[in-house]
């Protein structure tokens, strides 16, 4: 796996990188998704990995590209199982590694369904150890218009460090 490279993910995704550094220090504990307010059932399976590098035209005719890291989660009940150990869910990971590259700085996409209802797609908050398990909140993935995103974020690096009166100013 390569290094950590966050800058090609959004700041409300976490990278599989920043997944997997947290889960190792929890490989006992077990892992718990949030979805649509509420946990995955205890039997749920990580049924395919995928990793895809994309090159696109974007809605302003520009070119993009990106890698992204799909985890596909089915969400059911079977038997007495419990939650998946973090460590479980690491070994998975660190299995597809050996036949699959996956860039751990990529941008991490979940999908989630019970078998009865269509797959979702989720990005994942950063991973936070509540009761002795890892939680990890999944919110749905909306779209975006690269465009915009970009200026919108120019506009706030310039009002940010556009000159300021006093102390107060933002850039230092």
């Amino acid at each position: 796996m390569n290094a950590i490279d966050n800058s090609k993910v959004q700041e409300d995704d976490i990278s599989l990188g920043l997944l997997l550094g947290t889960l190792a220090g929890a490989k006992d504990s077990p892992l718990i998704f949030y979805y649509d307010g509420r946990p995955v059932k205890p039997g749920y399976h990580v049924t395919e990995v995928k990793a895809g590098q994309f090159s696109a035209l974007d809605c302003g005719a520009n070119p993009e590209a990106w890698t992204e890291i799909f985890i596909q989660l089915w969400d059911i009940e079977e038997g007495d199982r419990t939650h998946m150990p973090a460590g479980k869910f690491y070994a998975i990971i660190g299995k597809v590694t050996e036949h699959v590259k996956l860039d751990d700085s990529a941008k991490l996409t979940f999908e989630v369904s019970d078998g009865l209802q269509p797959m979702r797609l989720y990005r994942a908050a950063m991973p936070t150890l509540r009761a002795g398990t890892v939680h990890v909140e999944l919110s749905p993935r909306p779209a975006s218009c690269k465009p915009r995103d970009r200026w919108l974020a120019e506009q706030q690096a310039q009002s940010c460090c556009a000159p300021t009166a006093g102390r107060n100013a933002c850039c230092g």
